[in-house]
């Protein structure tokens, strides 16, 4: 599936990914007034999501190699929230886009074989296997150790899936743990050895590994470190946009041929109608095209750090 993703990333000549974390709150109104209101309940809530969701993913799907689901803001939702979560994944890869779950999962023995199951394996009903959540690649979380990574990377070997590993979040507070020094080297440097190491035996036609890493943008200096030590390993950049991170700080990740990240942007792109450069241009009712807007912005601004 890496081979995929970059293939994908070479076609749309973008590596930028967007990032559906939706939730009511970033709909338009009108949206919102058209499902919840004579009902406000949790239900129809998510078919106002669901709506906006593939809305953006028709206006954006020619433009972008893949897109990320956040599952924290289909949860809010309850069952029904995982519904959504789980038709959105299904309708990006009718339009042929590669998904990334973002779950940040972890645990030990078989409960981390459970975890992997059902975000990249297929859960076997009397011998019928059936794949549950529709995902090309998850986020997870290395703590446990190999104990917690392993069943993982057996079901990506297995089904051609995908992981991103935490290495350096983009959060202020990341550093807390993992700028840490151990023996006079932070943390953070001692699990991107770790995640190039689970790596070495999974590299992809590009030269990638299918065990990729997280890197935040907003640390410009740690990325270029991660980098040196992690050479075959494709980054999960998230922290641009909205959060500050700027392409400038990540073109060290990338190679001569512009492959080796790809970076997410969420909020910048899905409320990108509510920001003033678009909502001059754009109605709310034109949301989507609004989204399309900056996705087209992004493209450009990668493209001139490879003139």
């Amino acid at each position: 599936m890496i081979d995929q993703l970059i293939t994908n990333i070479l076609k749309k000549r973008n590596p930028s990914v967007v990032g559906l974390d939706t939730k009511l709150e970033y709909l338009p109104d009108f949206l919102i007034e058209k499902y919840c209101s004579k009902e406000p309940s949790l239900k129809n809530a998510v078919l106002a999501i669901q709506e906006f969701n593939k809305r953006i993913i028709d206006e954006v799907y020619d433009l972008i190699p893949a897109i990320k689901l956040q599952i924290a803001y289909y949860e809010m939702y309850g069952i029904d929230g995982l519904k959504a979560f789980l038709e959105t994944a299904r309708y990006a890869r009718e339009k042929g886009l590669i998904v990334i779950s973002d779950v940040k999962r972890n645990d030990i023995g078989p409960t981390a074989e459970a975890y992997s199951t059902a975000y990249l394996g297929k859960t076997q009903v009397k011998g019928v296997r059936h794949e549950v959540f529709s995902s090309d690649f998850i986020t997870v979380n290395p703590y446990l150790g190999i104990d917690g990574i392993k069943p993982f990377i057996d079901d990506c070997n297995k089904y051609n899936k995908g992981i991103f590993v935490l290495v350096k979040t983009s959060n202020p507070s990341s550093g807390e743990f993992q700028d840490l020094l151990v023996q006079n080297k932070p943390l953070y440097q001692y699990v991107g050895e770790k995640v190039r190491e689970w790596g070495n035996d999974s590299l992809g036609n590009f030269g990638y590994s299918r065990v990729g890493a997280v890197v935040g943008a907003t640390y410009p200096k740690q990325l270029a470190e991660l980098r040196k030590i992690m050479p075959n390993t494709f980054f999960l950049i998230p922290g641009y946009g909205a959060q500050g991170g700027k392409a400038q700080d990540i073109l060290q990740c990338f190679d001569r041929r512009g492959l080796g990240a790809i970076v997410n942007a969420s909020r910048s792109v899905i409320c990108a109608y509510r920001r003033k450069e678009w909502e001059k241009v754009f109605s709310p009712q034109q949301f989507a095209q609004a989204s399309r807007g900056e996705v087209l912005r992004m493209k450009k601004e990668f493209e001139k750090l490879w003139e």
